[in-house]
């Protein structure tokens, strides 16, 4: 049998891939970015010198693209089947194809395609990061046209290369990065045609950001042109949740954060496509009460990915297309999926079931989000919490007005504290879970950049099997008030910055670790010799801060352990004279105090028979299994796998 779908799946895995949130769609969905970098006078004008560590040192231009190259570095890796390419305007120069070029000719005036819409390649990467270190390449390409260029020609060349390279991606993006917020002042006619350029982009299915950069005398205003070619995406429902994409803080120039780290930080925030989970999903809020939404996966562990597997072993390398086979055990035969039959165990018994009547069996109904009833937020406790949540935003595609009724459920679930409980089935086939419906209000950074946006979670929660056993408790002893209060300071002390934890300064060191080697040797650079690890803690600072703190506690500590064993001193006498009243007592009668060994049950060869016919040689022990091995000669050690293994084999072979 060829598993097309899932090619590096070991046998017998394929009852838990029903089971298992279906990320296929969200996976394979395809993002192409294009970089539109202005260049003009002002945009290559480096800031002047300054003794502020976090002054500015590049040019606007310059340190946008240092931001293309990092983002290319990390989809090269992270993502790499997404396109990316980066387009200069206002050039003196004019590239569009490889034919313009060598003929002189251009098609779009003032237009440079410095790297071509396409899934990166190390040699792109290479380029790029040489432009942006060789000054003299910077400086004989960034040479800023006389004339002034047409933003609707910019706008149909972006047209152009999403049509020809990219005409099927589900997310295509172009990033525009400009201070120059009104580049026709004086021509109604130039800014129209560039509004229908832009509306043909929208209507292609490309959505445009701007990324604009103030300038030292003057702030960026986006009403002056660019409020007709990007597309408000706040709803004019006054009610309405605020957007998962929130429009984009002008970047500025000089002192303070500097301009490369605020486009970072910018681009990095919109750099990750928005892709659905699940689309059009019914929310039932009351029976025939039904609007539909949109689920994203918001959190997800990021892991080091191999998309693929190569073949060294030929003249060259090759890569390896996966295939699974199914056997049968007995005559090595290849077994059809026909000839395949799903089965699972009870009472020892295989109970056998069609293709139909498992489907029967997991079939729970259409998938739907269903409110059951509603409870206070303080009766969901931290631990019910078993996978991540899924969330969920509104959509008008089936049901017009469910922006709005979204927006009211979502604002009353959050004024009267309260949490929906329903019935969640994410997809056909899916099993059913019982899920907490949360609300979540709106986090800005403190530069009005959307960290989280308003919306509703769905919390997974637990069954009652799915809740195991509390451990025994034991008897605590609680520490005395004054050393907690010793440790309070301590705690106090070491508060991370605004008192909560920011994932987005802490990137997974194992992660970036094996993402800097890979990147060195793709791009023939040095290896670095270490990790950046950003998780370290700081220990100076930690004994600056705490340090005579924690000295303190730890007097105090021993102080106070010796008030408690002043106080318990009887209870440890009586505890100690017990264990060896209890050890004498074991050991009278067993030569010397020597444990008596368990008496082994032993099977002779007629029950080992009957075992191996009946096919329950798997169930019994390995003390069993090992004592009649050693009783035949044979060997008796391994595990039990192997043990089983030994006997099917002696009885198989007389």
């Amino acid at each position: 049998m060829v598993a097309e779908d899932n090619k590096w799946k070991p046998p017998g895995d394929d009852d838990e891939d029903d089971e298992e949130v279906d990320e296929t769609a969200y996976k394979t969905a395809k993002d192409a970015v294009l970089f539109v970098i202005e260049v003009n006078p002002s945009m290559l004008t480096a800031p002047p010198p300054s003794d502020s560590k976090k002054a500015d040192m590049d040019s606007p231009t310059s340190a946008a693209l240092k931001c293309a190259y990092a983002l290319m570095q990390q989809r090269i890796i992270s993502n790499p089947n997404d396109m990316m390419g980066v387009l200069l305007y206002g050039t003196e120069k004019s590239k569009f194809t490889v034919e313009d070029e060598a003929s002189g000719t251009a098609s779009y005036p003032h237009c440079y395609l410095l790297t071509d819409l396409d899934i990166p390649s190390a040699e792109d990467v290479k380029a790029l990061k040489t432009l942006g270190e060789d000054e003299d390449e910077f400086g004989k390409l960034m040479v800023p046209a006389k004339q002034d260029v047409s933003m609707a020609n910019v706008l149909f060349c972006a047209n152009q290369i999403f049509t020809t390279k990219a005409p099927n991606f589900s997310s295509r993006r172009l990033f525009i990065v400009t201070d120059n917020d009104d580049p026709h002042a004086d021509e109604k006619a130039a800014k129209s045609s560039a509004a229908v350029r832009a509306k043909d982009l929208y209507d292609l299915g490309v959505l445009i950001e701007l990324f604009p950069i103030s300038r030292p005398d003057r702030e960026f205003d986006k009403r002056r042109f660019y409020d007709d070619i990007v597309y408000n995406q706040v709803s004019t429902d006054p009610e309405a949740p605020a957007p998962i994409s929130g429009p984009t803080k002008a970047s500025a120039t000089g002192d303070g954060m500097s301009l490369l780290n605020s486009l970072l930080s910018n681009i990095n925030s919109k750099a990750v496509a928005r892709r659905a989970l699940f689309s059009n999903l019914p929310l039932e809020i009351g029976p025939g009460f039904r609007i539909s939404v949109k689920g994203f996966i918001i959190f997800k562990r990021q892991e080091p990915k191999r998309s693929c597997y190569v073949y060294l072993a030929g003249e060259k390398a090759q890569i390896a297309t996966g295939v699974t086979t199914e056997l049968a055990s007995d005559t090595a035969r290849t077994v059809e999926k026909v000839e395949i039959k799903k089965a699972y165990k009870f009472g020892g018994e295989q109970i056998l079931f069609t293709p139909e009547e498992i489907s029967s069996l997991r079939n729970f109904g259409d998938p739907c989000i269903r409110i059951l009833g509603f409870k206070p937020m303080s009766m969901l406790p931290l631990w019910a919490n078993m996978k991540p949540p899924t969330f969920i935003y509104p959509s008008e595609e089936d049901y017009i007005g469910s922006t709005r009724v979204f927006a009211a459920l979502h604002a009353k679930l959050l004024s009267s504290q309260k949490i929906g409980i329903t019935w969640f089935i994410e997809r056909k086939n899916a099993a059913p879970v019982l899920a907490a419906l949360y609300p979540g209000p709106e986090s800005l950074d403190e530069n009005g950049l959307q960290i989280m946006p308003p919306g509703l979670w769905l919390i997974p929660l637990p069954y009652a099997d799915d809740i195991r056993q509390n451990p025994e408790m034991t008897t605590l002893i609680r520490a005395p008030e004054q050393l907690i209060d010793r440790m309070r300071l301590v705690i106090q002390q070491l508060q991370l910055p605004k008192a909560k934890y920011d994932p987005s300064k802490y990137p997974n060191p194992s992660l970036q670790w094996h993402y800097r080697i890979l990147q060195a040797m793709a791009l023939g650079e040095d290896l670095p010799e270490m990790p950046d690890d950003k998780t370290i803690p700081r220990y100076r600072q930690i004994d600056k801060r705490a340090g005579e703190y924690v000295l303190d506690w730890g007097r105090e500590l021993q102080e106070q352990h010796e008030v408690w064993l002043k106080e318990n001193s009887s209870a440890m006498g009586a505890l100690s004279i017990g264990s060896k009243r209890g050890a004498a007592a074991g050991g009278e009668g067993n030569d010397g105090g020597t444990k008596k060994k368990t008496r082994v049950e032993e099977v002779d060869d007629a029950e080992m028979k009957k075992a191996y016919a009946n096919d329950k040689v798997g169930k019994l022990t390995v003390a069993v299994l090992r004592g009649w091995l050693e009783g035949k000669g044979m060997d008796g050690r391994g595990k039990k796998g192997e043990l089983v293994d030994r006997v099917t084999g002696y009885f198989e072979s007389t």
